[in-house]
């Protein structure tokens, strides 16, 4: 009852997206499967300590979850139990108490930008027909315009305006943001256009990105296309949709971009948020320094 309550608030009083409304079920559906007991399954909250968060972090732990996985899963609670406050059901937040585990530091993974416009301008690797036209759109619109994965399977064809060179993005927390588009893009949107209703579909999906069949793409998708693609030009372990993005990011940087507009671009609520692609700019300009300076 009281999960069902939080979730309605998240959804409809927030207004997170379709996405983290299931992950904060998913989380609070663990965590109460974790502390529940047989014989009384269903624990109010007021019951719940901050010990069982911290066995059930530790339990996380030991099944090899990451440090950030494990800091969201938390997170979750402690919205949960924020809310459990605000509505007088428990008088304090057990989570609050809670230390969670330090997230390392890693830079974005990127591939080379010039590698990936080589592959996409050469005319050699993508097929002509829909399923390779329709590829080919996926990787150029995360590379052209940094939108996640989430955002890329919610573009419906009213997003797009070809003509302007526009595409209406509704990220997190739906919030909108509008993304210019390059002119090859643009071109290769009429392209799929073109094919995707010669293709006479049935079902008549109002989403820009659709399977083989006409259906809505759904995330695997999105994932192996990019996946399959980028092992073309790269041997580097991750090869996700998310790495297109941080190339995207990187790339408009090295170029002198400004920060701030980089931020706009990718939907960041904090400039914190765009501030790690800064450190990919700066091992690259040691990597320079190195290769140049006769002392380096």
């Amino acid at each position: 009852m009281f999960l069902d309550r939080f979730i309605q608030y998240i959804q409809f009083e927030k207004r997170y997206s379709p996405h983290t409304v299931s992950a904060y079920r998913s989380d609070l559906d663990q965590f109460v499967k974790f502390i529940s007991d047989p014989e009384q399954p269903t624990a109010h909250p007021e019951e719940i300590t901050h010990h069982q968060i911290r066995n059930w972090m530790v339990e996380l732990m030991n099944q090899g979850l990451t440090a950030r996985s494990i800091n969201r899963k938390i997170a979750t609670l402690r919205k949960y139990f924020k809310f459990m406050v605000q509505e007088g059901i428990i008088t304090a937040n057990p989570a609050s108490k809670i230390n969670t585990p330090k997230i390392p530091k890693h830079l974005p993974v990127v591939v080379e930008d010039a590698r990936l416009t080589q592959m996409l301008d050469s005319g050699e690797v993508f097929s002509d027909d829909f399923k390779g036209v329709r590829d080919k759109l996926i990787v150029e619109m995360l590379f052209g315009t940094g939108m996640r994965l989430s955002e890329l399977l919610g573009i419906k064809d009213t997003d797009i305006n070809v003509y302007e060179g526009t595409v209406k993005v509704l990220g997190k927390r739906n919030k909108e943001r509008i993304i210019p588009m390059n002119q090859e893009l643009r071109h290769l949107l009429l392209k799929y256009n073109d094919l995707k209703k010669s293709e006479n579909f049935g079902n008549n999906s109002l989403t820009l990105i659709v399977t083989d069949k006409g259906a809505n793409a759904y995330p695997k998708l999105i994932y192996l296309t990019v996946h399959k693609y980028l092992s073309h030009i790269s041997t580097q372990n991750k090869k996700s949709p998310h790495v297109l993005r941080h190339t995207f990011a990187t790339s408009l940087l090295n170029a002198g971009a400004d920060l701030n507009a980089i931020k706009e671009l990718l939907g960041h609520a904090n400039l914190s948020a765009t501030q790690i692609y800064t450190h990919n700019s700066v091992e690259r300009l040691k990597s320079i320094y190195k290769l140049a300076h006769p002392k380096a």
